[in-house]
């Protein structure tokens, strides 16, 4: 087969940053917001003296870190803060030994604590209906434990988004790959039926303190929880 050899072009990380800081200064200096359209890679690239390859390529990026929100034939957007890009680093972290499933838990142990207690304090009566609903379903799919985890996980979430706090409820959000990979061991772990319905009934009273806006028990209800949690997963050798 003859003609002439593909020749690609060869990127330099250093210049694929340049754009990349150079997106994110734009984002800042004109105050977007999500949602709020941003130049073309190929103005950016320009701007920056490079070529259009280098300005796809950190767009890409971009778009890889939850900055940008980029798609087929249309102008890319600043994207919503995304709990799953943190969610990706935090499963890495795990799977390559550099945090163990029980140093994320002490964070998270941490972070829900506070949680609670602001949920008790700001939820409204909509969100207090919907956090004892998902209670309902969990102890409704006693024999379903894959919709008692999921019920389990949204219940988490929930409370977080109940606090008022964004940061909250991105960081409560991130935890969910990790805890998908490990509900199954705690579930199993517990064994008996009274075993499994104890860990209901808990987010139960959880759910009930934060509905009698009692922060001061919601976060010792957390509390609870979690050292039951962390318990089972050692018991199982999960470290």
């Amino acid at each position: 087969m003859s003609g002439k050899p593909i020749i690609q072009e060869a990127i330099s990380p250093g210049l694929a940053q340049g754009v990349i800081d150079d997106v994110r200064a734009y984002i800042r200096e004109n105050g977007l917001k999500p949602g709020d359209t941003v130049p073309s890679e190929n103005a950016f690239a320009e701007r920056a003296g490079v070529s259009r390859t280098v300005g796809r390529e950190a767009f890409r990026a971009l778009a890889t870190l939850g900055i940008l929100s980029i798609g087929n034939g249309r102008r890319a957007k600043v994207a919503a803060p995304d709990s799953g890009v943190l969610g990706l680093i935090l499963d890495h972290t795990v799977q390559t030994k550099q945090q163990s499933i029980q140093q994320i838990l002490a964070v998270r142990r941490t972070l829900e604590l506070r949680t609670a207690s602001l949920a008790a304090l700001r939820r409204t009566d909509a969100e207090a209906d919907e956090i004892m609903a998902l209670t309902g379903r969990m102890r409704e799919n006693l024999d379903t434990p894959d919709l008692i985890r999921d019920a389990d996980i949204a219940f988490h979430e929930r409370i977080a988004a109940a606090s008022r706090n964004p940061l909250f409820t991105m960081l409560v959000g991130s935890f969910s790959i990790i805890t998908r990979q490990t509900w199954q061991i705690g579930w199993i772990s517990r064994g008996t039926k009274e075993s499994r319905l104890a860990n209901i009934e808990c987010h139960e009273r959880l759910g009930r303190a934060i509905g009698n806006q009692n922060p001061v028990e919601a976060e010792a209800i957390m509390d609870e929880h979690f050292e039951s949690a962390i318990s089972v997963l050692v018991r199982a050798g999960v470290g």
